[in-house]
């Protein structure tokens, strides 16, 4: 006899990955396997609401496969808020390829991560991001049209990125210091590539006082010399005499322990989800007077930058999009101090709100 059982009765192991994605809100993701070529790869759309989700694609050696995961879904909900606070049609998503990006590209693993890519049928457009360049994305372009940042369009979104960190950064400044001048600020950059060199780059034009570091030796070396800033090692970065610190690396460099060294007035980088757990660091600071720019409202000349791409719009364009996050990171900061909440959590209202009223105009009739 056949024994049937009640599936109340029945223990249901949860999935660990769902339950990720339903903690984070997302809409989907698709793991991606390739032997042949080598190609480990997560892609996550986070929310569609407001169009086709674009985010960049990461190369990076994580540790592990749930290390992966647990960034690709931060940084492809970071995408969602991004787009929205920026006014951008856009939704979220970002992917991560599982690799070291100095040793493991090939054509033949681009053109295979095009065709994951393709396969979701243009609800993901992707780009450029760490450990990534613009002639990886034309491999990419070869198996998928969903794909911006090519050369000879919009191009290496990295000027555009920079550019709104710094104007956001001289927004701080004017509520931190009166002026949102940087003259004489001693700014402390932590990884300058492709973005943390602009950011340097027009730092150094205005006359602030340079700290930089980087995980790169000869990319150091370089960017020293030509902007005369000052090296210090990476684990030096944090008890440097600063008025600003700019993370321009990875994430989650501001949590316990750095911030109980950390002697700067203003953080404002481009780093995505610099706050190691936002409920807790973001009080942690507002707490210690630092005013903090929210990263994905302080770095979104990027997607801007892609979106122009996307919507076929001329360079300028995004430059004077990229030069509006000074009124956003001013508003953002504004706000923080009236109704005494942290400058994260007003971000997150910001782009929530329109998210939401997008939301329900989209509702049929």
């Amino acid at each position: 006899m056949i024994e049937v059982k009640n599936i109340q009765e029945t223990n249901l192991v949860e999935n660990p990955v769902i339950a990720q994605m339903s903690k984070s809100n997302h809409e989907q993701i698709l793991f991606c396997n390739d032997n042949a070529t080598g190609l480990k790869a997560i892609i996550a759309v986070h929310n569609t609401v407001l169009g086709p989700a674009l985010g960049g694609t990461r190369m990076w050696m994580y540790n592990n496969e749930m290390d992966a995961l647990t960034d690709v879904l931060r940084l492809s909900r970071g995408m969602t808020y991004k787009n929205s606070i920026s006014g951008l049609n856009l939704g979220g998503g970002k992917a991560v390829i599982i690799g070291d990006s100095r040793t493991m590209k090939s054509e033949a693993l681009f053109r295979r991560f095009g065709k994951f890519v393709n396969s979701l049928a243009g609800k993901y457009i992707t780009a450029e991001d760490v450990g990534i360049g613009t002639n990886d994305m034309t491999w990419v372009n070869m198996e998928t049209n969903h794909v911006v940042g090519l050369p000879g369009k919009s191009g290496d979104p990295s000027p555009v990125t920079a550019q709104g960190v710094y104007m956001g950064m001289k927004a701080c400044a004017k509520e931190q210091f009166g002026s949102d001048s940087l003259t004489g600020k001693k700014v402390m950059v932590q990884g300058v590539g492709h973005v943390g060199e602009y950011l340097v780059a027009s730092l150094a034009k205005e006359g602030a006082i340079l700290t930089i570091s980087d995980i790169h030796e000869d990319t150091l070396k370089r960017v020293s010399k030509t902007y005369g800033a000052t090296v210090v090692g990476i684990n030096d970065v944090y008890d440097v005499d600063m008025d600003i610190y700019a993370p321009c690396a990875l994430g989650a460099t501001v949590n316990d322990d750095t911030l109980s060294r950390l002697k700067c007035s203003i953080i404002a980088g481009a780093a995505n989800n610099q706050l190691a757990n936002e409920a807790v660091h973001g009080i942690k600071v507002m707490e210690k007077g630092i005013i903090y720019a929210p990263d994905y409202a302080l770095n979104a000349g990027g997607v801007i930058n892609c979106y122009s791409e996307v919507k076929n719009l001329p360079a300028a364009w995004a430059l004077a999009k990229a030069d509006e996050i000074y009124k956003t990171i001013s508003n953002i900061v504004s706000r923080s101090k009236n109704e005494n909440v942290p400058t994260y959590q007003i971000a997150n209202k910001m782009a929530e709100e329109r998210i939401e009223a997008i939301g329900k105009v989209k509702l049929p009739l």
